[in-house]
């Protein structure tokens, strides 16, 4: 059956949890609270559906986020306007069916209406050639490599040029058409919390 991508709902957080904490050393774990948090101030995050079953979830911010991971921080004291994959994870039993890659590509049609770049890291211990491999065929590049203070891991720090963007940021600014596939309701709070000049 075909994989559905759309934004989490909150009774599914405990789902969440579980695949996340499930996932191995490649996912830093979280906790009920911290999960909670990313559920209300997270600009992006939705789940995959398939065979009527979660399937992984992923959690975006934009470069103005209130965020306390030194990866984010890292991305930010080096560049301005990026969309940020904090973590993207797929169920075990889901991985090599295309789950992450209608991931990415949902998650770059989001970023390139309204950030000019995508930025993640990978964790470079355990054996994640094929993770770099994976965001190296999606047009990641590495721009760094950062020991995480909280963790002591080093990560492969990656960033994607949206080509997109100066075209949508020149022809509508902020201004997107009102369409179900650009906006849902968390994109409209993200949209409202911006005009009001707020941090997203």
């Amino acid at each position: 059956m075909s994989i559905v991508v759309r934004d989490v709902r909150e009774h599914e957080l405990d789902s969440v949890l579980a695949l996340n904490n499930a996932a191995g050393p490649a996912i830093l774990p979280l906790d009920a609270t911290r999960l909670q948090h990313f559920y209300e101030t997270a600009e992006y995050f939705r789940v995959a559906e398939r065979d009527d079953s979660l399937a992984g979830f992923l959690i975006g911010v934009g470069d103005s986020a209130e965020h306390d991971s030194s990866n984010f921080r890292w991305f930010r004291e080096r560049y301005s306007e990026f969309f940020y994959i904090d973590r993207i994870v797929v169920a075990s039993r889901r991985r090599g069916g295309g789950v992450g890659r209608a991931f990415y590509a949902d998650a770059q049609t989001y970023a390139e209406l309204r950030y000019p770049q995508m930025a993640c890291e990978v964790l470079m211990q355990g054996g994640n050639d094929p993770v770099l491999l994976f965001h190296g065929t999606f047009g990641f590049n590495e721009v760094g490599q950062h020991v995480m203070e909280e963790t002591g891991l080093r990560a492969s720090m990656l960033m994607k040029p949206l080509c997109s963007y100066p075209w949508v940021r020149d022809t509508y600014g902020r201004d997107l058409p009102d369409q179900p596939w650009i906006h849902t309701p968390r994109t409209r709070d993200v949209a409202r919390s911006r005009a009001a000049g707020g941090r997203a």
